[in-house]
């Protein structure tokens, strides 16, 4: 019996006595908790360091990127190719707990766990976008064929738990995919931008909306940064005034 699904279609009374007959189970160790992580797994799922990241896309930085940039720290590609996004961070990395909370929600239907992974994006963008306010947030779209295969877009999933906690609307009708794109898990970062490029552009009518607008776009998993940068290319050229862009992890 899966107790999680039954206990979110109940009234609060029915879903405490639920909670007496199937205590909640930590998502990560099976363990008991009051939520969906036991206190234990929720440490384990530590902050990525700002301190040693590009000041743009917030990769860490290798060594030879904070010699060449000692008073202005960016990465290599950020120097080379400027993303059209201001600023990019993730909660936590993707090796380790958060991953296996990402791939639990996108492979494994379980999609109460985004709120979990929005709660810690939200958080992210509190600690580490330096008061930065925005006007709405948009979700990294899938292609309409992948999305009805999956049933559901888990960035969009993601954007709607942060959204909610920053107070601001989501939107998934100004930005969409044109184009599917093949899987980039074996292409470098040239090849990422490639693959990426002419993927996204705004909806009919999106202009207007976005015209002088701060975006906050949201993705589940952010690696190099393509695709992020390719979505904020799209709604930069429809308008929009500023785009900042925020994962729950980072590959």
């Amino acid at each position: 019996m899966d107790a999680r699904r039954i206990r979110r279609g109940l009234s609060a009374a029915g879903a405490a006595a639920l909670d007496l007959l199937f205590p909640p189970a930590c998502e990560l160790c099976g363990g008991p908790s009051r939520g969906h992580l036991c206190e234990a797994c929720r440490a384990r799922i530590l902050p990525r360091e700002a301190r040693l990241c590009c000041r743009v896309c917030g990769k860490l930085l290798i060594e030879a990127d904070r010699a060449a940039g000692a008073t202005d720290p960016l990465c290599a590609g950020c120097r080379k190719h400027p993303p059209a996004f201001t600023l990019a961070r993730s909660a936590a990395a993707f090796h380790g707990p958060a991953g296996t909370l990402v791939r639990a929600v996108k492979y494994g239907g379980r999609t109460w766990i985004a709120d979990v992974l929005a709660a810690l994006a939200a958080q992210c963008f509190r600690d580490s976008f330096d008061g930065a306010a925005v006007d709405l947030a948009v979700p990294v779209p899938l292609h309409p064929a992948r999305e009805l295969a999956r049933g559901f877009n888990q960035s969009a999933l993601l954007a709607a738990g942060v959204a909610r906690r920053l107070g601001v609307p989501m939107r998934t009708d100004l930005l969409r995919r044109v184009r599917e794109t093949q899987t980039q898990t074996r292409m470098d970062r040239a090849g990422r931008r490639e693959n990426m490029r002419g993927a996204f552009e705004a909806a009919p009518g999106a202009g207007a909306r976005l015209a002088g607008k701060t975006v906050l776009v949201v993705d589940d998993v952010m690696t190099t940064g393509s695709t992020l940068d390719a979505c904020a290319a799209a709604l930069r050229e429809a308008g929009a005034a500023r785009v900042l862009a925020l994962s729950a992890a980072r590959d």
